[in-house]
């Protein structure tokens, strides 16, 4: 069973963990599928982040800008920091949707010991993984931008 493997893949790995800390085994650096793995595994959750960051991130601070920022007469960097501390709020609180969706996704831990798990070409790639998907995330969540010229445009009207 899958259950059944699964675990014993886990105490091979611990024993090797020991075997690896007692210098008696030697661990290959990841091959090129498993850092691509590991590329993927990190960059699919900071996609979702950097998507509603920004997303977020505008449309509250335009609303705040034309609402709140009018009437205290805040300048618009003023009103994208609040839009940003909005957004922030609501990462707190979307972080865990964001993880479980991209769990849901099926992309599974990549299958590394603590040593590699450890090694300089992983992190680069986990580290690679996450400012992609963020800058890409971020990208997409710049969507907001495309409605306010209309609503921008009304608002000159009046």
């Amino acid at each position: 069973h899958s259950t059944e493997r699964s675990c014993l893949l886990r105490e091979l790995h611990r024993f090797e963990s020991i075997a690896i800390a007692q210098e008696k085994l030697e661990v290959a650096p990841p091959s090129p599928g498993q850092l691509r793995h590991v590329f993927f595994h990190n960059a699919l959750p900071f996609v979702g982040f950097g998507f509603l960051d920004n997303a977020i991130m505008i449309a509250a601070g335009t609303q705040i800008e034309l609402s709140i920022g009018v009437v205290l007469g805040i300048s618009t960097m003023a009103g994208a920091a609040l839009g940003n501390l909005v957004s922030d709020l609501a990462g707190l609180g979307l972080a865990g949707y964001v993880e479980a969706l991209a769990s849901r996704l099926g992309l599974s831990i990549p299958d590394l010991t603590p040593k590699q798990a450890d090694m300089w070409q992983t992190r680069l790639s986990a580290h690679l993984g996450k400012a992609i998907g963020v800058t890409f995330g971020c990208i997409l969540g710049m969507f907001p931008l495309l409605f306010f010229g209309e609503e921008e445009e009304k608002l000159e009207e009046k």
